[in-house]
């Protein structure tokens, strides 16, 4: 049976041409040689390796046959009609780059390839604006390029030429796999020496034939443009996605390297929105599962939207993995963090109430019910405590007994009077910890009554239980980890036996929306030289990208290992600059949001790819009402996935995870007055750490848009 060997079509056809290609290409990796298929090589043609194959009476095939060892292998350029399928098939050849090593599909022309000139480098005063293209100006020259990089000498006369970086980006856009990358990374600054290192750049082995093309074919820069199809069902999901869903079947050579690796302990993967982390877990967990069809996998993040498109990634990568039936069986279980903590919880039965006693002090009547979100503020508005106001709110309290309390199980004042607080910020001498404690135990004696758990109680009890219990999966892949709480953590890290490829967690500090910052070490979760980072954003384009990074400027952000975090992501996509519009009345706001939709749309965009992102839900609904009246077809969005024809319009916190086409930021700069007096209440630590997660819901929310980004800032209160 031949090998497939899909590539990224430089076309794109039809859903019913795509069907006759999924049948051309299944008959084709069961037997070149079924009748009908006429697979025939071309007369006069630059390669002589190119065969075509009839996919209808006007669609064919264009590909490559390659013959190593009796094996025979077919590299898929792609689907054109009759006539220009065999121009391009005459003019087309597969071949090996001798500087690089990778695998290249050029078109012979009769015209001359431009000479490369390495423009001299002048000097320049420093005080008038540099004139000379980017590279020059960086001091690459085009014998780097064309004899170090092995960039096409044409291509490398086109990068010399690019005025700025954007020029630059764009000539990335317009070249596929090894050589894209490669024009991006110079376009973003990297140094010659990180790009052959990154991209493992390597002359070719002394082989020749088919069998060199092949191993240049399974090089890692090779495989973001060239794939080897497994089997007729991932043939045909390749296939019938339509844009080949490059994002899941071409991965970039950092991303496939985290793909199978092998890790002695906790491994943590960081990257900017965008950089592909998602799809590195997902193909992991693919991975893992295929490695050992017995494993116990499990795939978690924060909350349940997250989690329940994990589980569809999962299942439409790979349909044949089986999900496991529940926690602890053979197979991928996905979960968001809480849920995961109460199918423990339920698990357990009655044998959590020991667990309960070790968190608590005492027993919970309905350990599966959840304690009202309100409660905190109850407590603080019926409280008369000499604490100060900055320290006499939800907020501080809720963190200080999430974040010291439960993961240290204090149950007693004396415990509480001695508990190291690392990184809470607010230092509490002796009477008020007294003081803060009166609170926390208040709190614990409704929350008794009432007979429930909260959130973090439920996690840190499923933790406690699991801990005595013994671990019940092989490997835990961890999604937005910069989110989860102290308690979420010693539960994950009770979940699996420390060793090889036990915890793969993947985060971004600039994206910590939910939880305050974390230091995994202080929980058992030790990753000591295990953590790397993604750099290259396929999502955003590299304006959009530059807006959101600079809603992050001014805050000083530490990662899951107490480490600065820092920026330097690249994007691989161009695209126009982001619409800026200030407004003075909420009519006006809503207004020009209705604007921007309704150009869009009459553009030609279809409103499913766009999303209005607003900051809460009452917001929502007068965009989703203003939307509507104007006759722009708009749903609100929370539970469900976006629909059909509608514009979606949903929260910043509910966009994690979610991308469209284009998007508007709705309120941007605006805070009620309320939440005014709030921050004005809080201790200054507090408020800083606020305005941290501030910043990052918003570069959350304008990351989200792939080719287009609109911001409405308001300037009234």
């Amino acid at each position: 049976m031949p090998t497939i060997v899909m590539t990224k079509w430089p076309s794109k056809v039809d859903g019913s041409v795509r069907a006759k290609a999924m049948d051309f290409l299944q008959k084709l990796a069961t037997d070149d040689t079924t009748p009908g298929l006429h697979v025939e090589p071309i007369r006069h043609c630059a390669d002589s390796r190119v065969r075509t194959g009839r996919v209808d009476l006007y669609w064919r095939a264009v590909m490559f046959r390659l013959d190593d060892g009796g094996e025979r292998h077919y590299v898929i350029h792609g689907v054109f009609q009759h006539d220009r399928a065999e121009e391009i098939a005459r003019r087309i050849t597969l071949t090996v780059n001798p500087v690089n090593g990778f695998p290249q599909i050029t078109e012979v022309t009769s015209r001359p390839a431009a000479p490369v000139v390495a423009a001299p480098i002048p000097r320049v005063d420093p005080a008038v604006e540099p004139a000379q293209p980017l590279l020059v100006r960086q001091e690459r020259t085009a014998e780097q390029l064309v004899d170090v990089l092995g960039i096409p000498r044409d291509v490398a006369a086109e990068a010399m030429a690019a005025r700025d970086e954007d020029e630059l980006l764009a000539l990335a856009g317009r070249h596929e796999g090894w050589l894209g990358l490669m024009l991006l990374d110079l376009a973003t600054g990297d140094s010659i020496e990180s790009i052959t290192e990154r991209l493992e750049v390597a002359r070719p082995a002394a082989q020749t034939g088919d069998t060199a093309v092949l191993d240049s074919l399974k090089r890692p820069a090779a495989q973001t443009q060239f794939a080897f199809i497994d089997d007729q069902d991932e043939l045909r999901r390749v296939i019938e996605s339509g844009d080949l869903k490059a994002w899941r079947t071409f991965l970039h050579p950092e991303q496939r390297r985290y793909v199978g690796a092998t890790f002695s302990g906790p491994f943590r993967l960081s990257g900017g929105a965008g950089t592909g982390k998602t799809v590195v877990l997902i193909h992991r967990a693919r991975a893992l599962a295929r490695r050992d069809p017995k494993a116990r996998i499990l795939l978690t993040t924060f909350t349940t939207n997250l989690a329940d498109a994990l589980r569809e990634d999962v299942a439409e990568l790979d349909p044949s993995l089986a999900p496991a039936g529940r926690l602890g069986e053979p197979g991928v279980f996905a979960a968001g963090v809480d849920s995961l903590a109460a199918t423990v919880i339920r698990q357990a039965g009655t044998a959590v109430a020991e667990a309960v006693a070790a968190v608590l002090g005492g027993p919970r009547a309905a350990v599966n019910s959840r304690t009202p979100a309100t409660r905190w503020r109850d407590i603080v508005e019926a409280a008369s405590t000499p604490l100060p106001a900055s320290i006499a709110t939800e907020t501080f309290l809720s963190a200080e007994y999430g974040l010291v309390v439960l993961p240290n199980r204090i149950q007693t004042v004396e415990e509480y009077l001695r508990v190291r607080r690392p990184g809470r910020g607010v230092a509490l001498d002796r009477a008020r910890r007294h003081q803060v404690w009166d609170l926390i135990d208040t709190y614990r004696a409704q929350t008794r009554l009432d007979g429930t758990l909260d959130y973090p109680e439920a996690a840190a009890v499923a933790a406690a239980h699991l801990q005595m219990l013994g671990p019940l999966v092989d490997h835990v892949l961890v999604d937005e980890g910069q989110d989860l709480s102290p308690v979420h953590w010693q539960m994950l890290r009770a979940l699996v036996a420390p060793g090889t490829d036990d915890l793969f967690l993947a985060e971004d500090s600039h994206q910590r929306i939910y939880s305050s910052p974390v230091v995994l070490g202080r929980y058992g979760i030790r990753i000591v030289g295990r953590s790397r980072r993604l750099t290259l954003n396929y999502r955003t384009t590299a304006q959009n990208l530059r807006y959101a990074l600079g809603i992050l400027e001014g805050g000083s952000y530490v990662d899951l290992e107490e480490n600065a975090e820092t920026t330097g992501y690249r994007s691989a996509r161009t695209g126009p600059t982001p619409h800026l519009e200030t407004v003075d009345s909420l009519t006006a706001e809503l207004d020009t949001v209705c604007d921007v939709v309704r150009d869009w749309i009459q553009g030609g965009t279809p409103p499913n790819a766009i999303a209005v992102l607003v900051h809460d839900r009452y917001q929502r609904q007068r965009v989703t009402g203003a939307l509507t009246q104007a006759g722009l077809p708009a749903r609100e969005i929370d539970r469900g996935r976006p629909v059909p024809d509608r514009v979606s319009v949903l929260t910043m916190h509910r966009a994690k995870g979610t991308e469209f086409s284009k998007v508007v930021l709705a309120g941007v700069g605006w805070t009620s007055d309320a939440e005014q007096r709030r921050l004005a209440a809080l201790d200054p630590a507090e408020r800083h750490d606020t305005d941290l997660r501030a910043r990052s819901l918003v570069y959350v929310a304008a990351t989200r848009a792939r080719d287009e980004l609109a911001v409405v800032r308001r300037s009234y209160s």
